[in-house]
């Protein structure tokens, strides 16, 4: 069992700051699906600008020295690749060497039409993809407080790891791009950092749905759940301030939150995120 601090211990006050201060980083993982964390030479308080991919990254401070959190999408292959710090006197290459990771594969049964949708059903898919896509692959460049530490978002057992390969009904699908942490439907469900709802409604696949822009490209999604707060697209929420409960709705076997991270457009493992992974 994951234990999840107290609502009233974590529900911090959502802050704008000219800085990013971060108390926690998640862990360097150079694999697909992982993130490097990236030393930068850049001194004062303005964030830095860097890019991997023509991609703007994240950036955050920690004792006095900036890092760039760098997100690998799944897709990438084993090989040398470049993140580029821009200054005033130029681009500066950085180097990352990314290694191969095998990912378990996983074997799944749910309701047919989640696995072949019929045209209504595809209507409806293709209506809300870019919704959702939109929401979790986008660049703000506002800055949030970061709290000590990231917030695991329920409690519960892990009952499916990031990067699976999945098989529904015996068909081949892209791998898994959360964690699935098992849990009784209306465990409380948490934001794991400060920051704005992106989006928020109830979609074909993933249910009931909560999306939680962070600020320069770092977005969480929370989905499949029995319900979500009274919130709206726009509004503050603080790390550690229930956004839904655990439920089943969705293309799912049974209650449980699925919760993805996402670092410049990069689904990322969310354990890498956590103290205790």
């Amino acid at each position: 069992m994951i234990r999840v601090m107290k609502h009233s211990l974590l529900a911090l006050s959502l802050a704008f700051s000219v800085n990013t201060f971060a108390d926690f980083m998640p862990k360097d993982s150079r694999v697909p699906g992982g993130v490097a964390i990236i030393e930068l030479p850049q001194k004062g308080d303005s964030p830095p600008h860097v890019f991997f991919q023509k991609k703007r990254i994240y950036t955050a401070k920690k004792e006095g020295k900036w890092y760039a959190w760098v997100g690998l999408p799944l897709s990438l292959k084993a090989g040398k690749y470049q993140a580029y710090w821009r200054t005033q006197e130029g681009d500066k290459p950085f180097s990352i060497q990314v290694t191969d990771k095998k990912y378990k594969e996983q074997h799944l049964t749910v309701k047919k039409k989640h696995v072949n949708p019929d045209p209504k059903q595809m209507a409806r898919i293709t209506k809300e993809r870019p919704i959702i896509r939109g929401a979790m692959d986008t660049f703000k460049p506002v800055v949030y407080e970061l709290p000590d530490q990231l917030v695991q978002p329920t409690e519960g057992r892990i009952s499916s790891s990031f990067g699976l390969r999945r098989v529904f009904n015996g068909q081949p699908r892209r791998p898994h791009s959360g964690m699935d942490i098992a849990a009784p439907t209306g465990t409380p469900v948490l934001s794991a950092l400060n920051g704005k709802i992106a989006a928020i409604g109830d979609y074909y696949f993933n249910g009931k749905t909560v999306i939680v822009d962070h600020g320069q490209g770092l977005t969480t999604l929370y989905c499949h759940l029995s319900r979500t707060e009274n919130l709206k697209v726009g509004d503050k929420v603080s790390a550690g301030q229930q956004i839904g409960d655990v439920g089943a709705t969705g293309r799912v076997t049974g209650p449980h939150l699925h919760w993805t991270v996402t670092l410049n457009k990069a689904r990322v493992d969310p354990a890498l995120f956590l103290s205790d992974k």
